[in-house]
């Protein structure tokens, strides 16, 4: 597993940024920057994304297994506590090992995502998961990012070429996306069963978490509801909540307005 460091190396305060389904580290550069007086700022590509390995076995492309990478990137970094904000999978990663007996995440930022998962938004994302796209262009490629990822609520064409050059590869004459198409294999074999058993348990540790808790949602997002927002704010760590008008699925952490409230609330709250 690949991952960015920024900082000094020696800096026993440490952020770990985990990102979303298809995204890789660098989604976290302009909130790494933002941090380093404070932080060394760890940000891994989950393996099958960006420059991590793809596994030989694409059963094992799931929230458990991912997990058990974190810890043991957390034992490389040689730290017993570390700050954790995570971005929609990242967050759901966050859940599973914030939410166990003596977890080594001692405050947490949960970004757009919960126990309860919105079934039409799971669906959205499944229709573009893992299908072979190429771009016989940068703007094309530009042009569909921008496209897939519209509730991100990026500003500027500039926003959108800079989170699109980091989740592209150069293949012969064109471009794909840099991650293993094999990672939509758990995510399409998902049945009602079991995506009901996943949240129940989900839930189970997010009412064991301990840790001072941010919930940051974007107010118009489709996969995490109002509702399941403030549940969160009721029950386990009883987060506080943020929301970020203009936005949907899923804040990028892009702009001062939402790295603000993560380092506010990093620092002080």
């Amino acid at each position: 597993m690949s991952y960015l460091e920024w900082g000094d190396p020696a800096n026993a305060n440490v952020l770990l940024c985990v990102h979303g389904l298809t995204r890789v580290g660098h989604d976290f550069d302009l909130l790494a920057q933002a941090m380093i007086d404070r932080y060394r700022v760890v940000c891994p590509d989950v393996v099958g994304r960006g420059a991590s390995d793809w596994l030989r076995d694409p059963r094992h492309y799931h929230i458990a297994q991912y997990a058990v990478d974190m810890v043991t990137l957390i034992a490389r970094l040689n730290v017993e506590t570390v700050h954790w904000v995570g971005t929609s999978m990242g967050g759901l990663i966050g859940i599973t090992v914030a939410g166990q007996p003596e977890s080594p995440v001692s405050k947490f930022v949960i970004n757009d995502v919960g126990p309860t998962l919105s079934a039409a938004a799971v669906q959205r994302i499944g229709e573009y998961l893992g299908k072979p796209i190429r771009f016989d262009t940068m703007d094309a490629a530009t042009d569909y990012v921008a496209f897939v990822a519209a509730p991100f609520g990026l500003k500027t064409r500039a926003e959108w070429r800079s989170i699109t050059e980091t989740v592209i590869r150069r293949d012969g004459n064109g471009w794909v996306l840099h991650y293993d198409p094999r990672i939509s294999e758990p995510f399409k074999g998902v049945t009602p069963e079991l995506a009901a058993k996943a949240e129940a348990a989900t839930w189970v540790l997010w009412d064991n978490i301990r840790c001072p808790t941010l919930l940051t949602r974007g107010a118009q997002s489709d996969l995490l509801s109002r509702e399941t927002a403030m549940q969160m704010t009721q029950r386990g760590p009883k987060a506080k909540l943020a929301e970020f008008a203009g936005v949907g699925h899923a804040p990028m952490f892009m702009h001062e307005d939402q790295i603000s409230v993560v380092r506010d609330f990093l620092l002080n709250g």
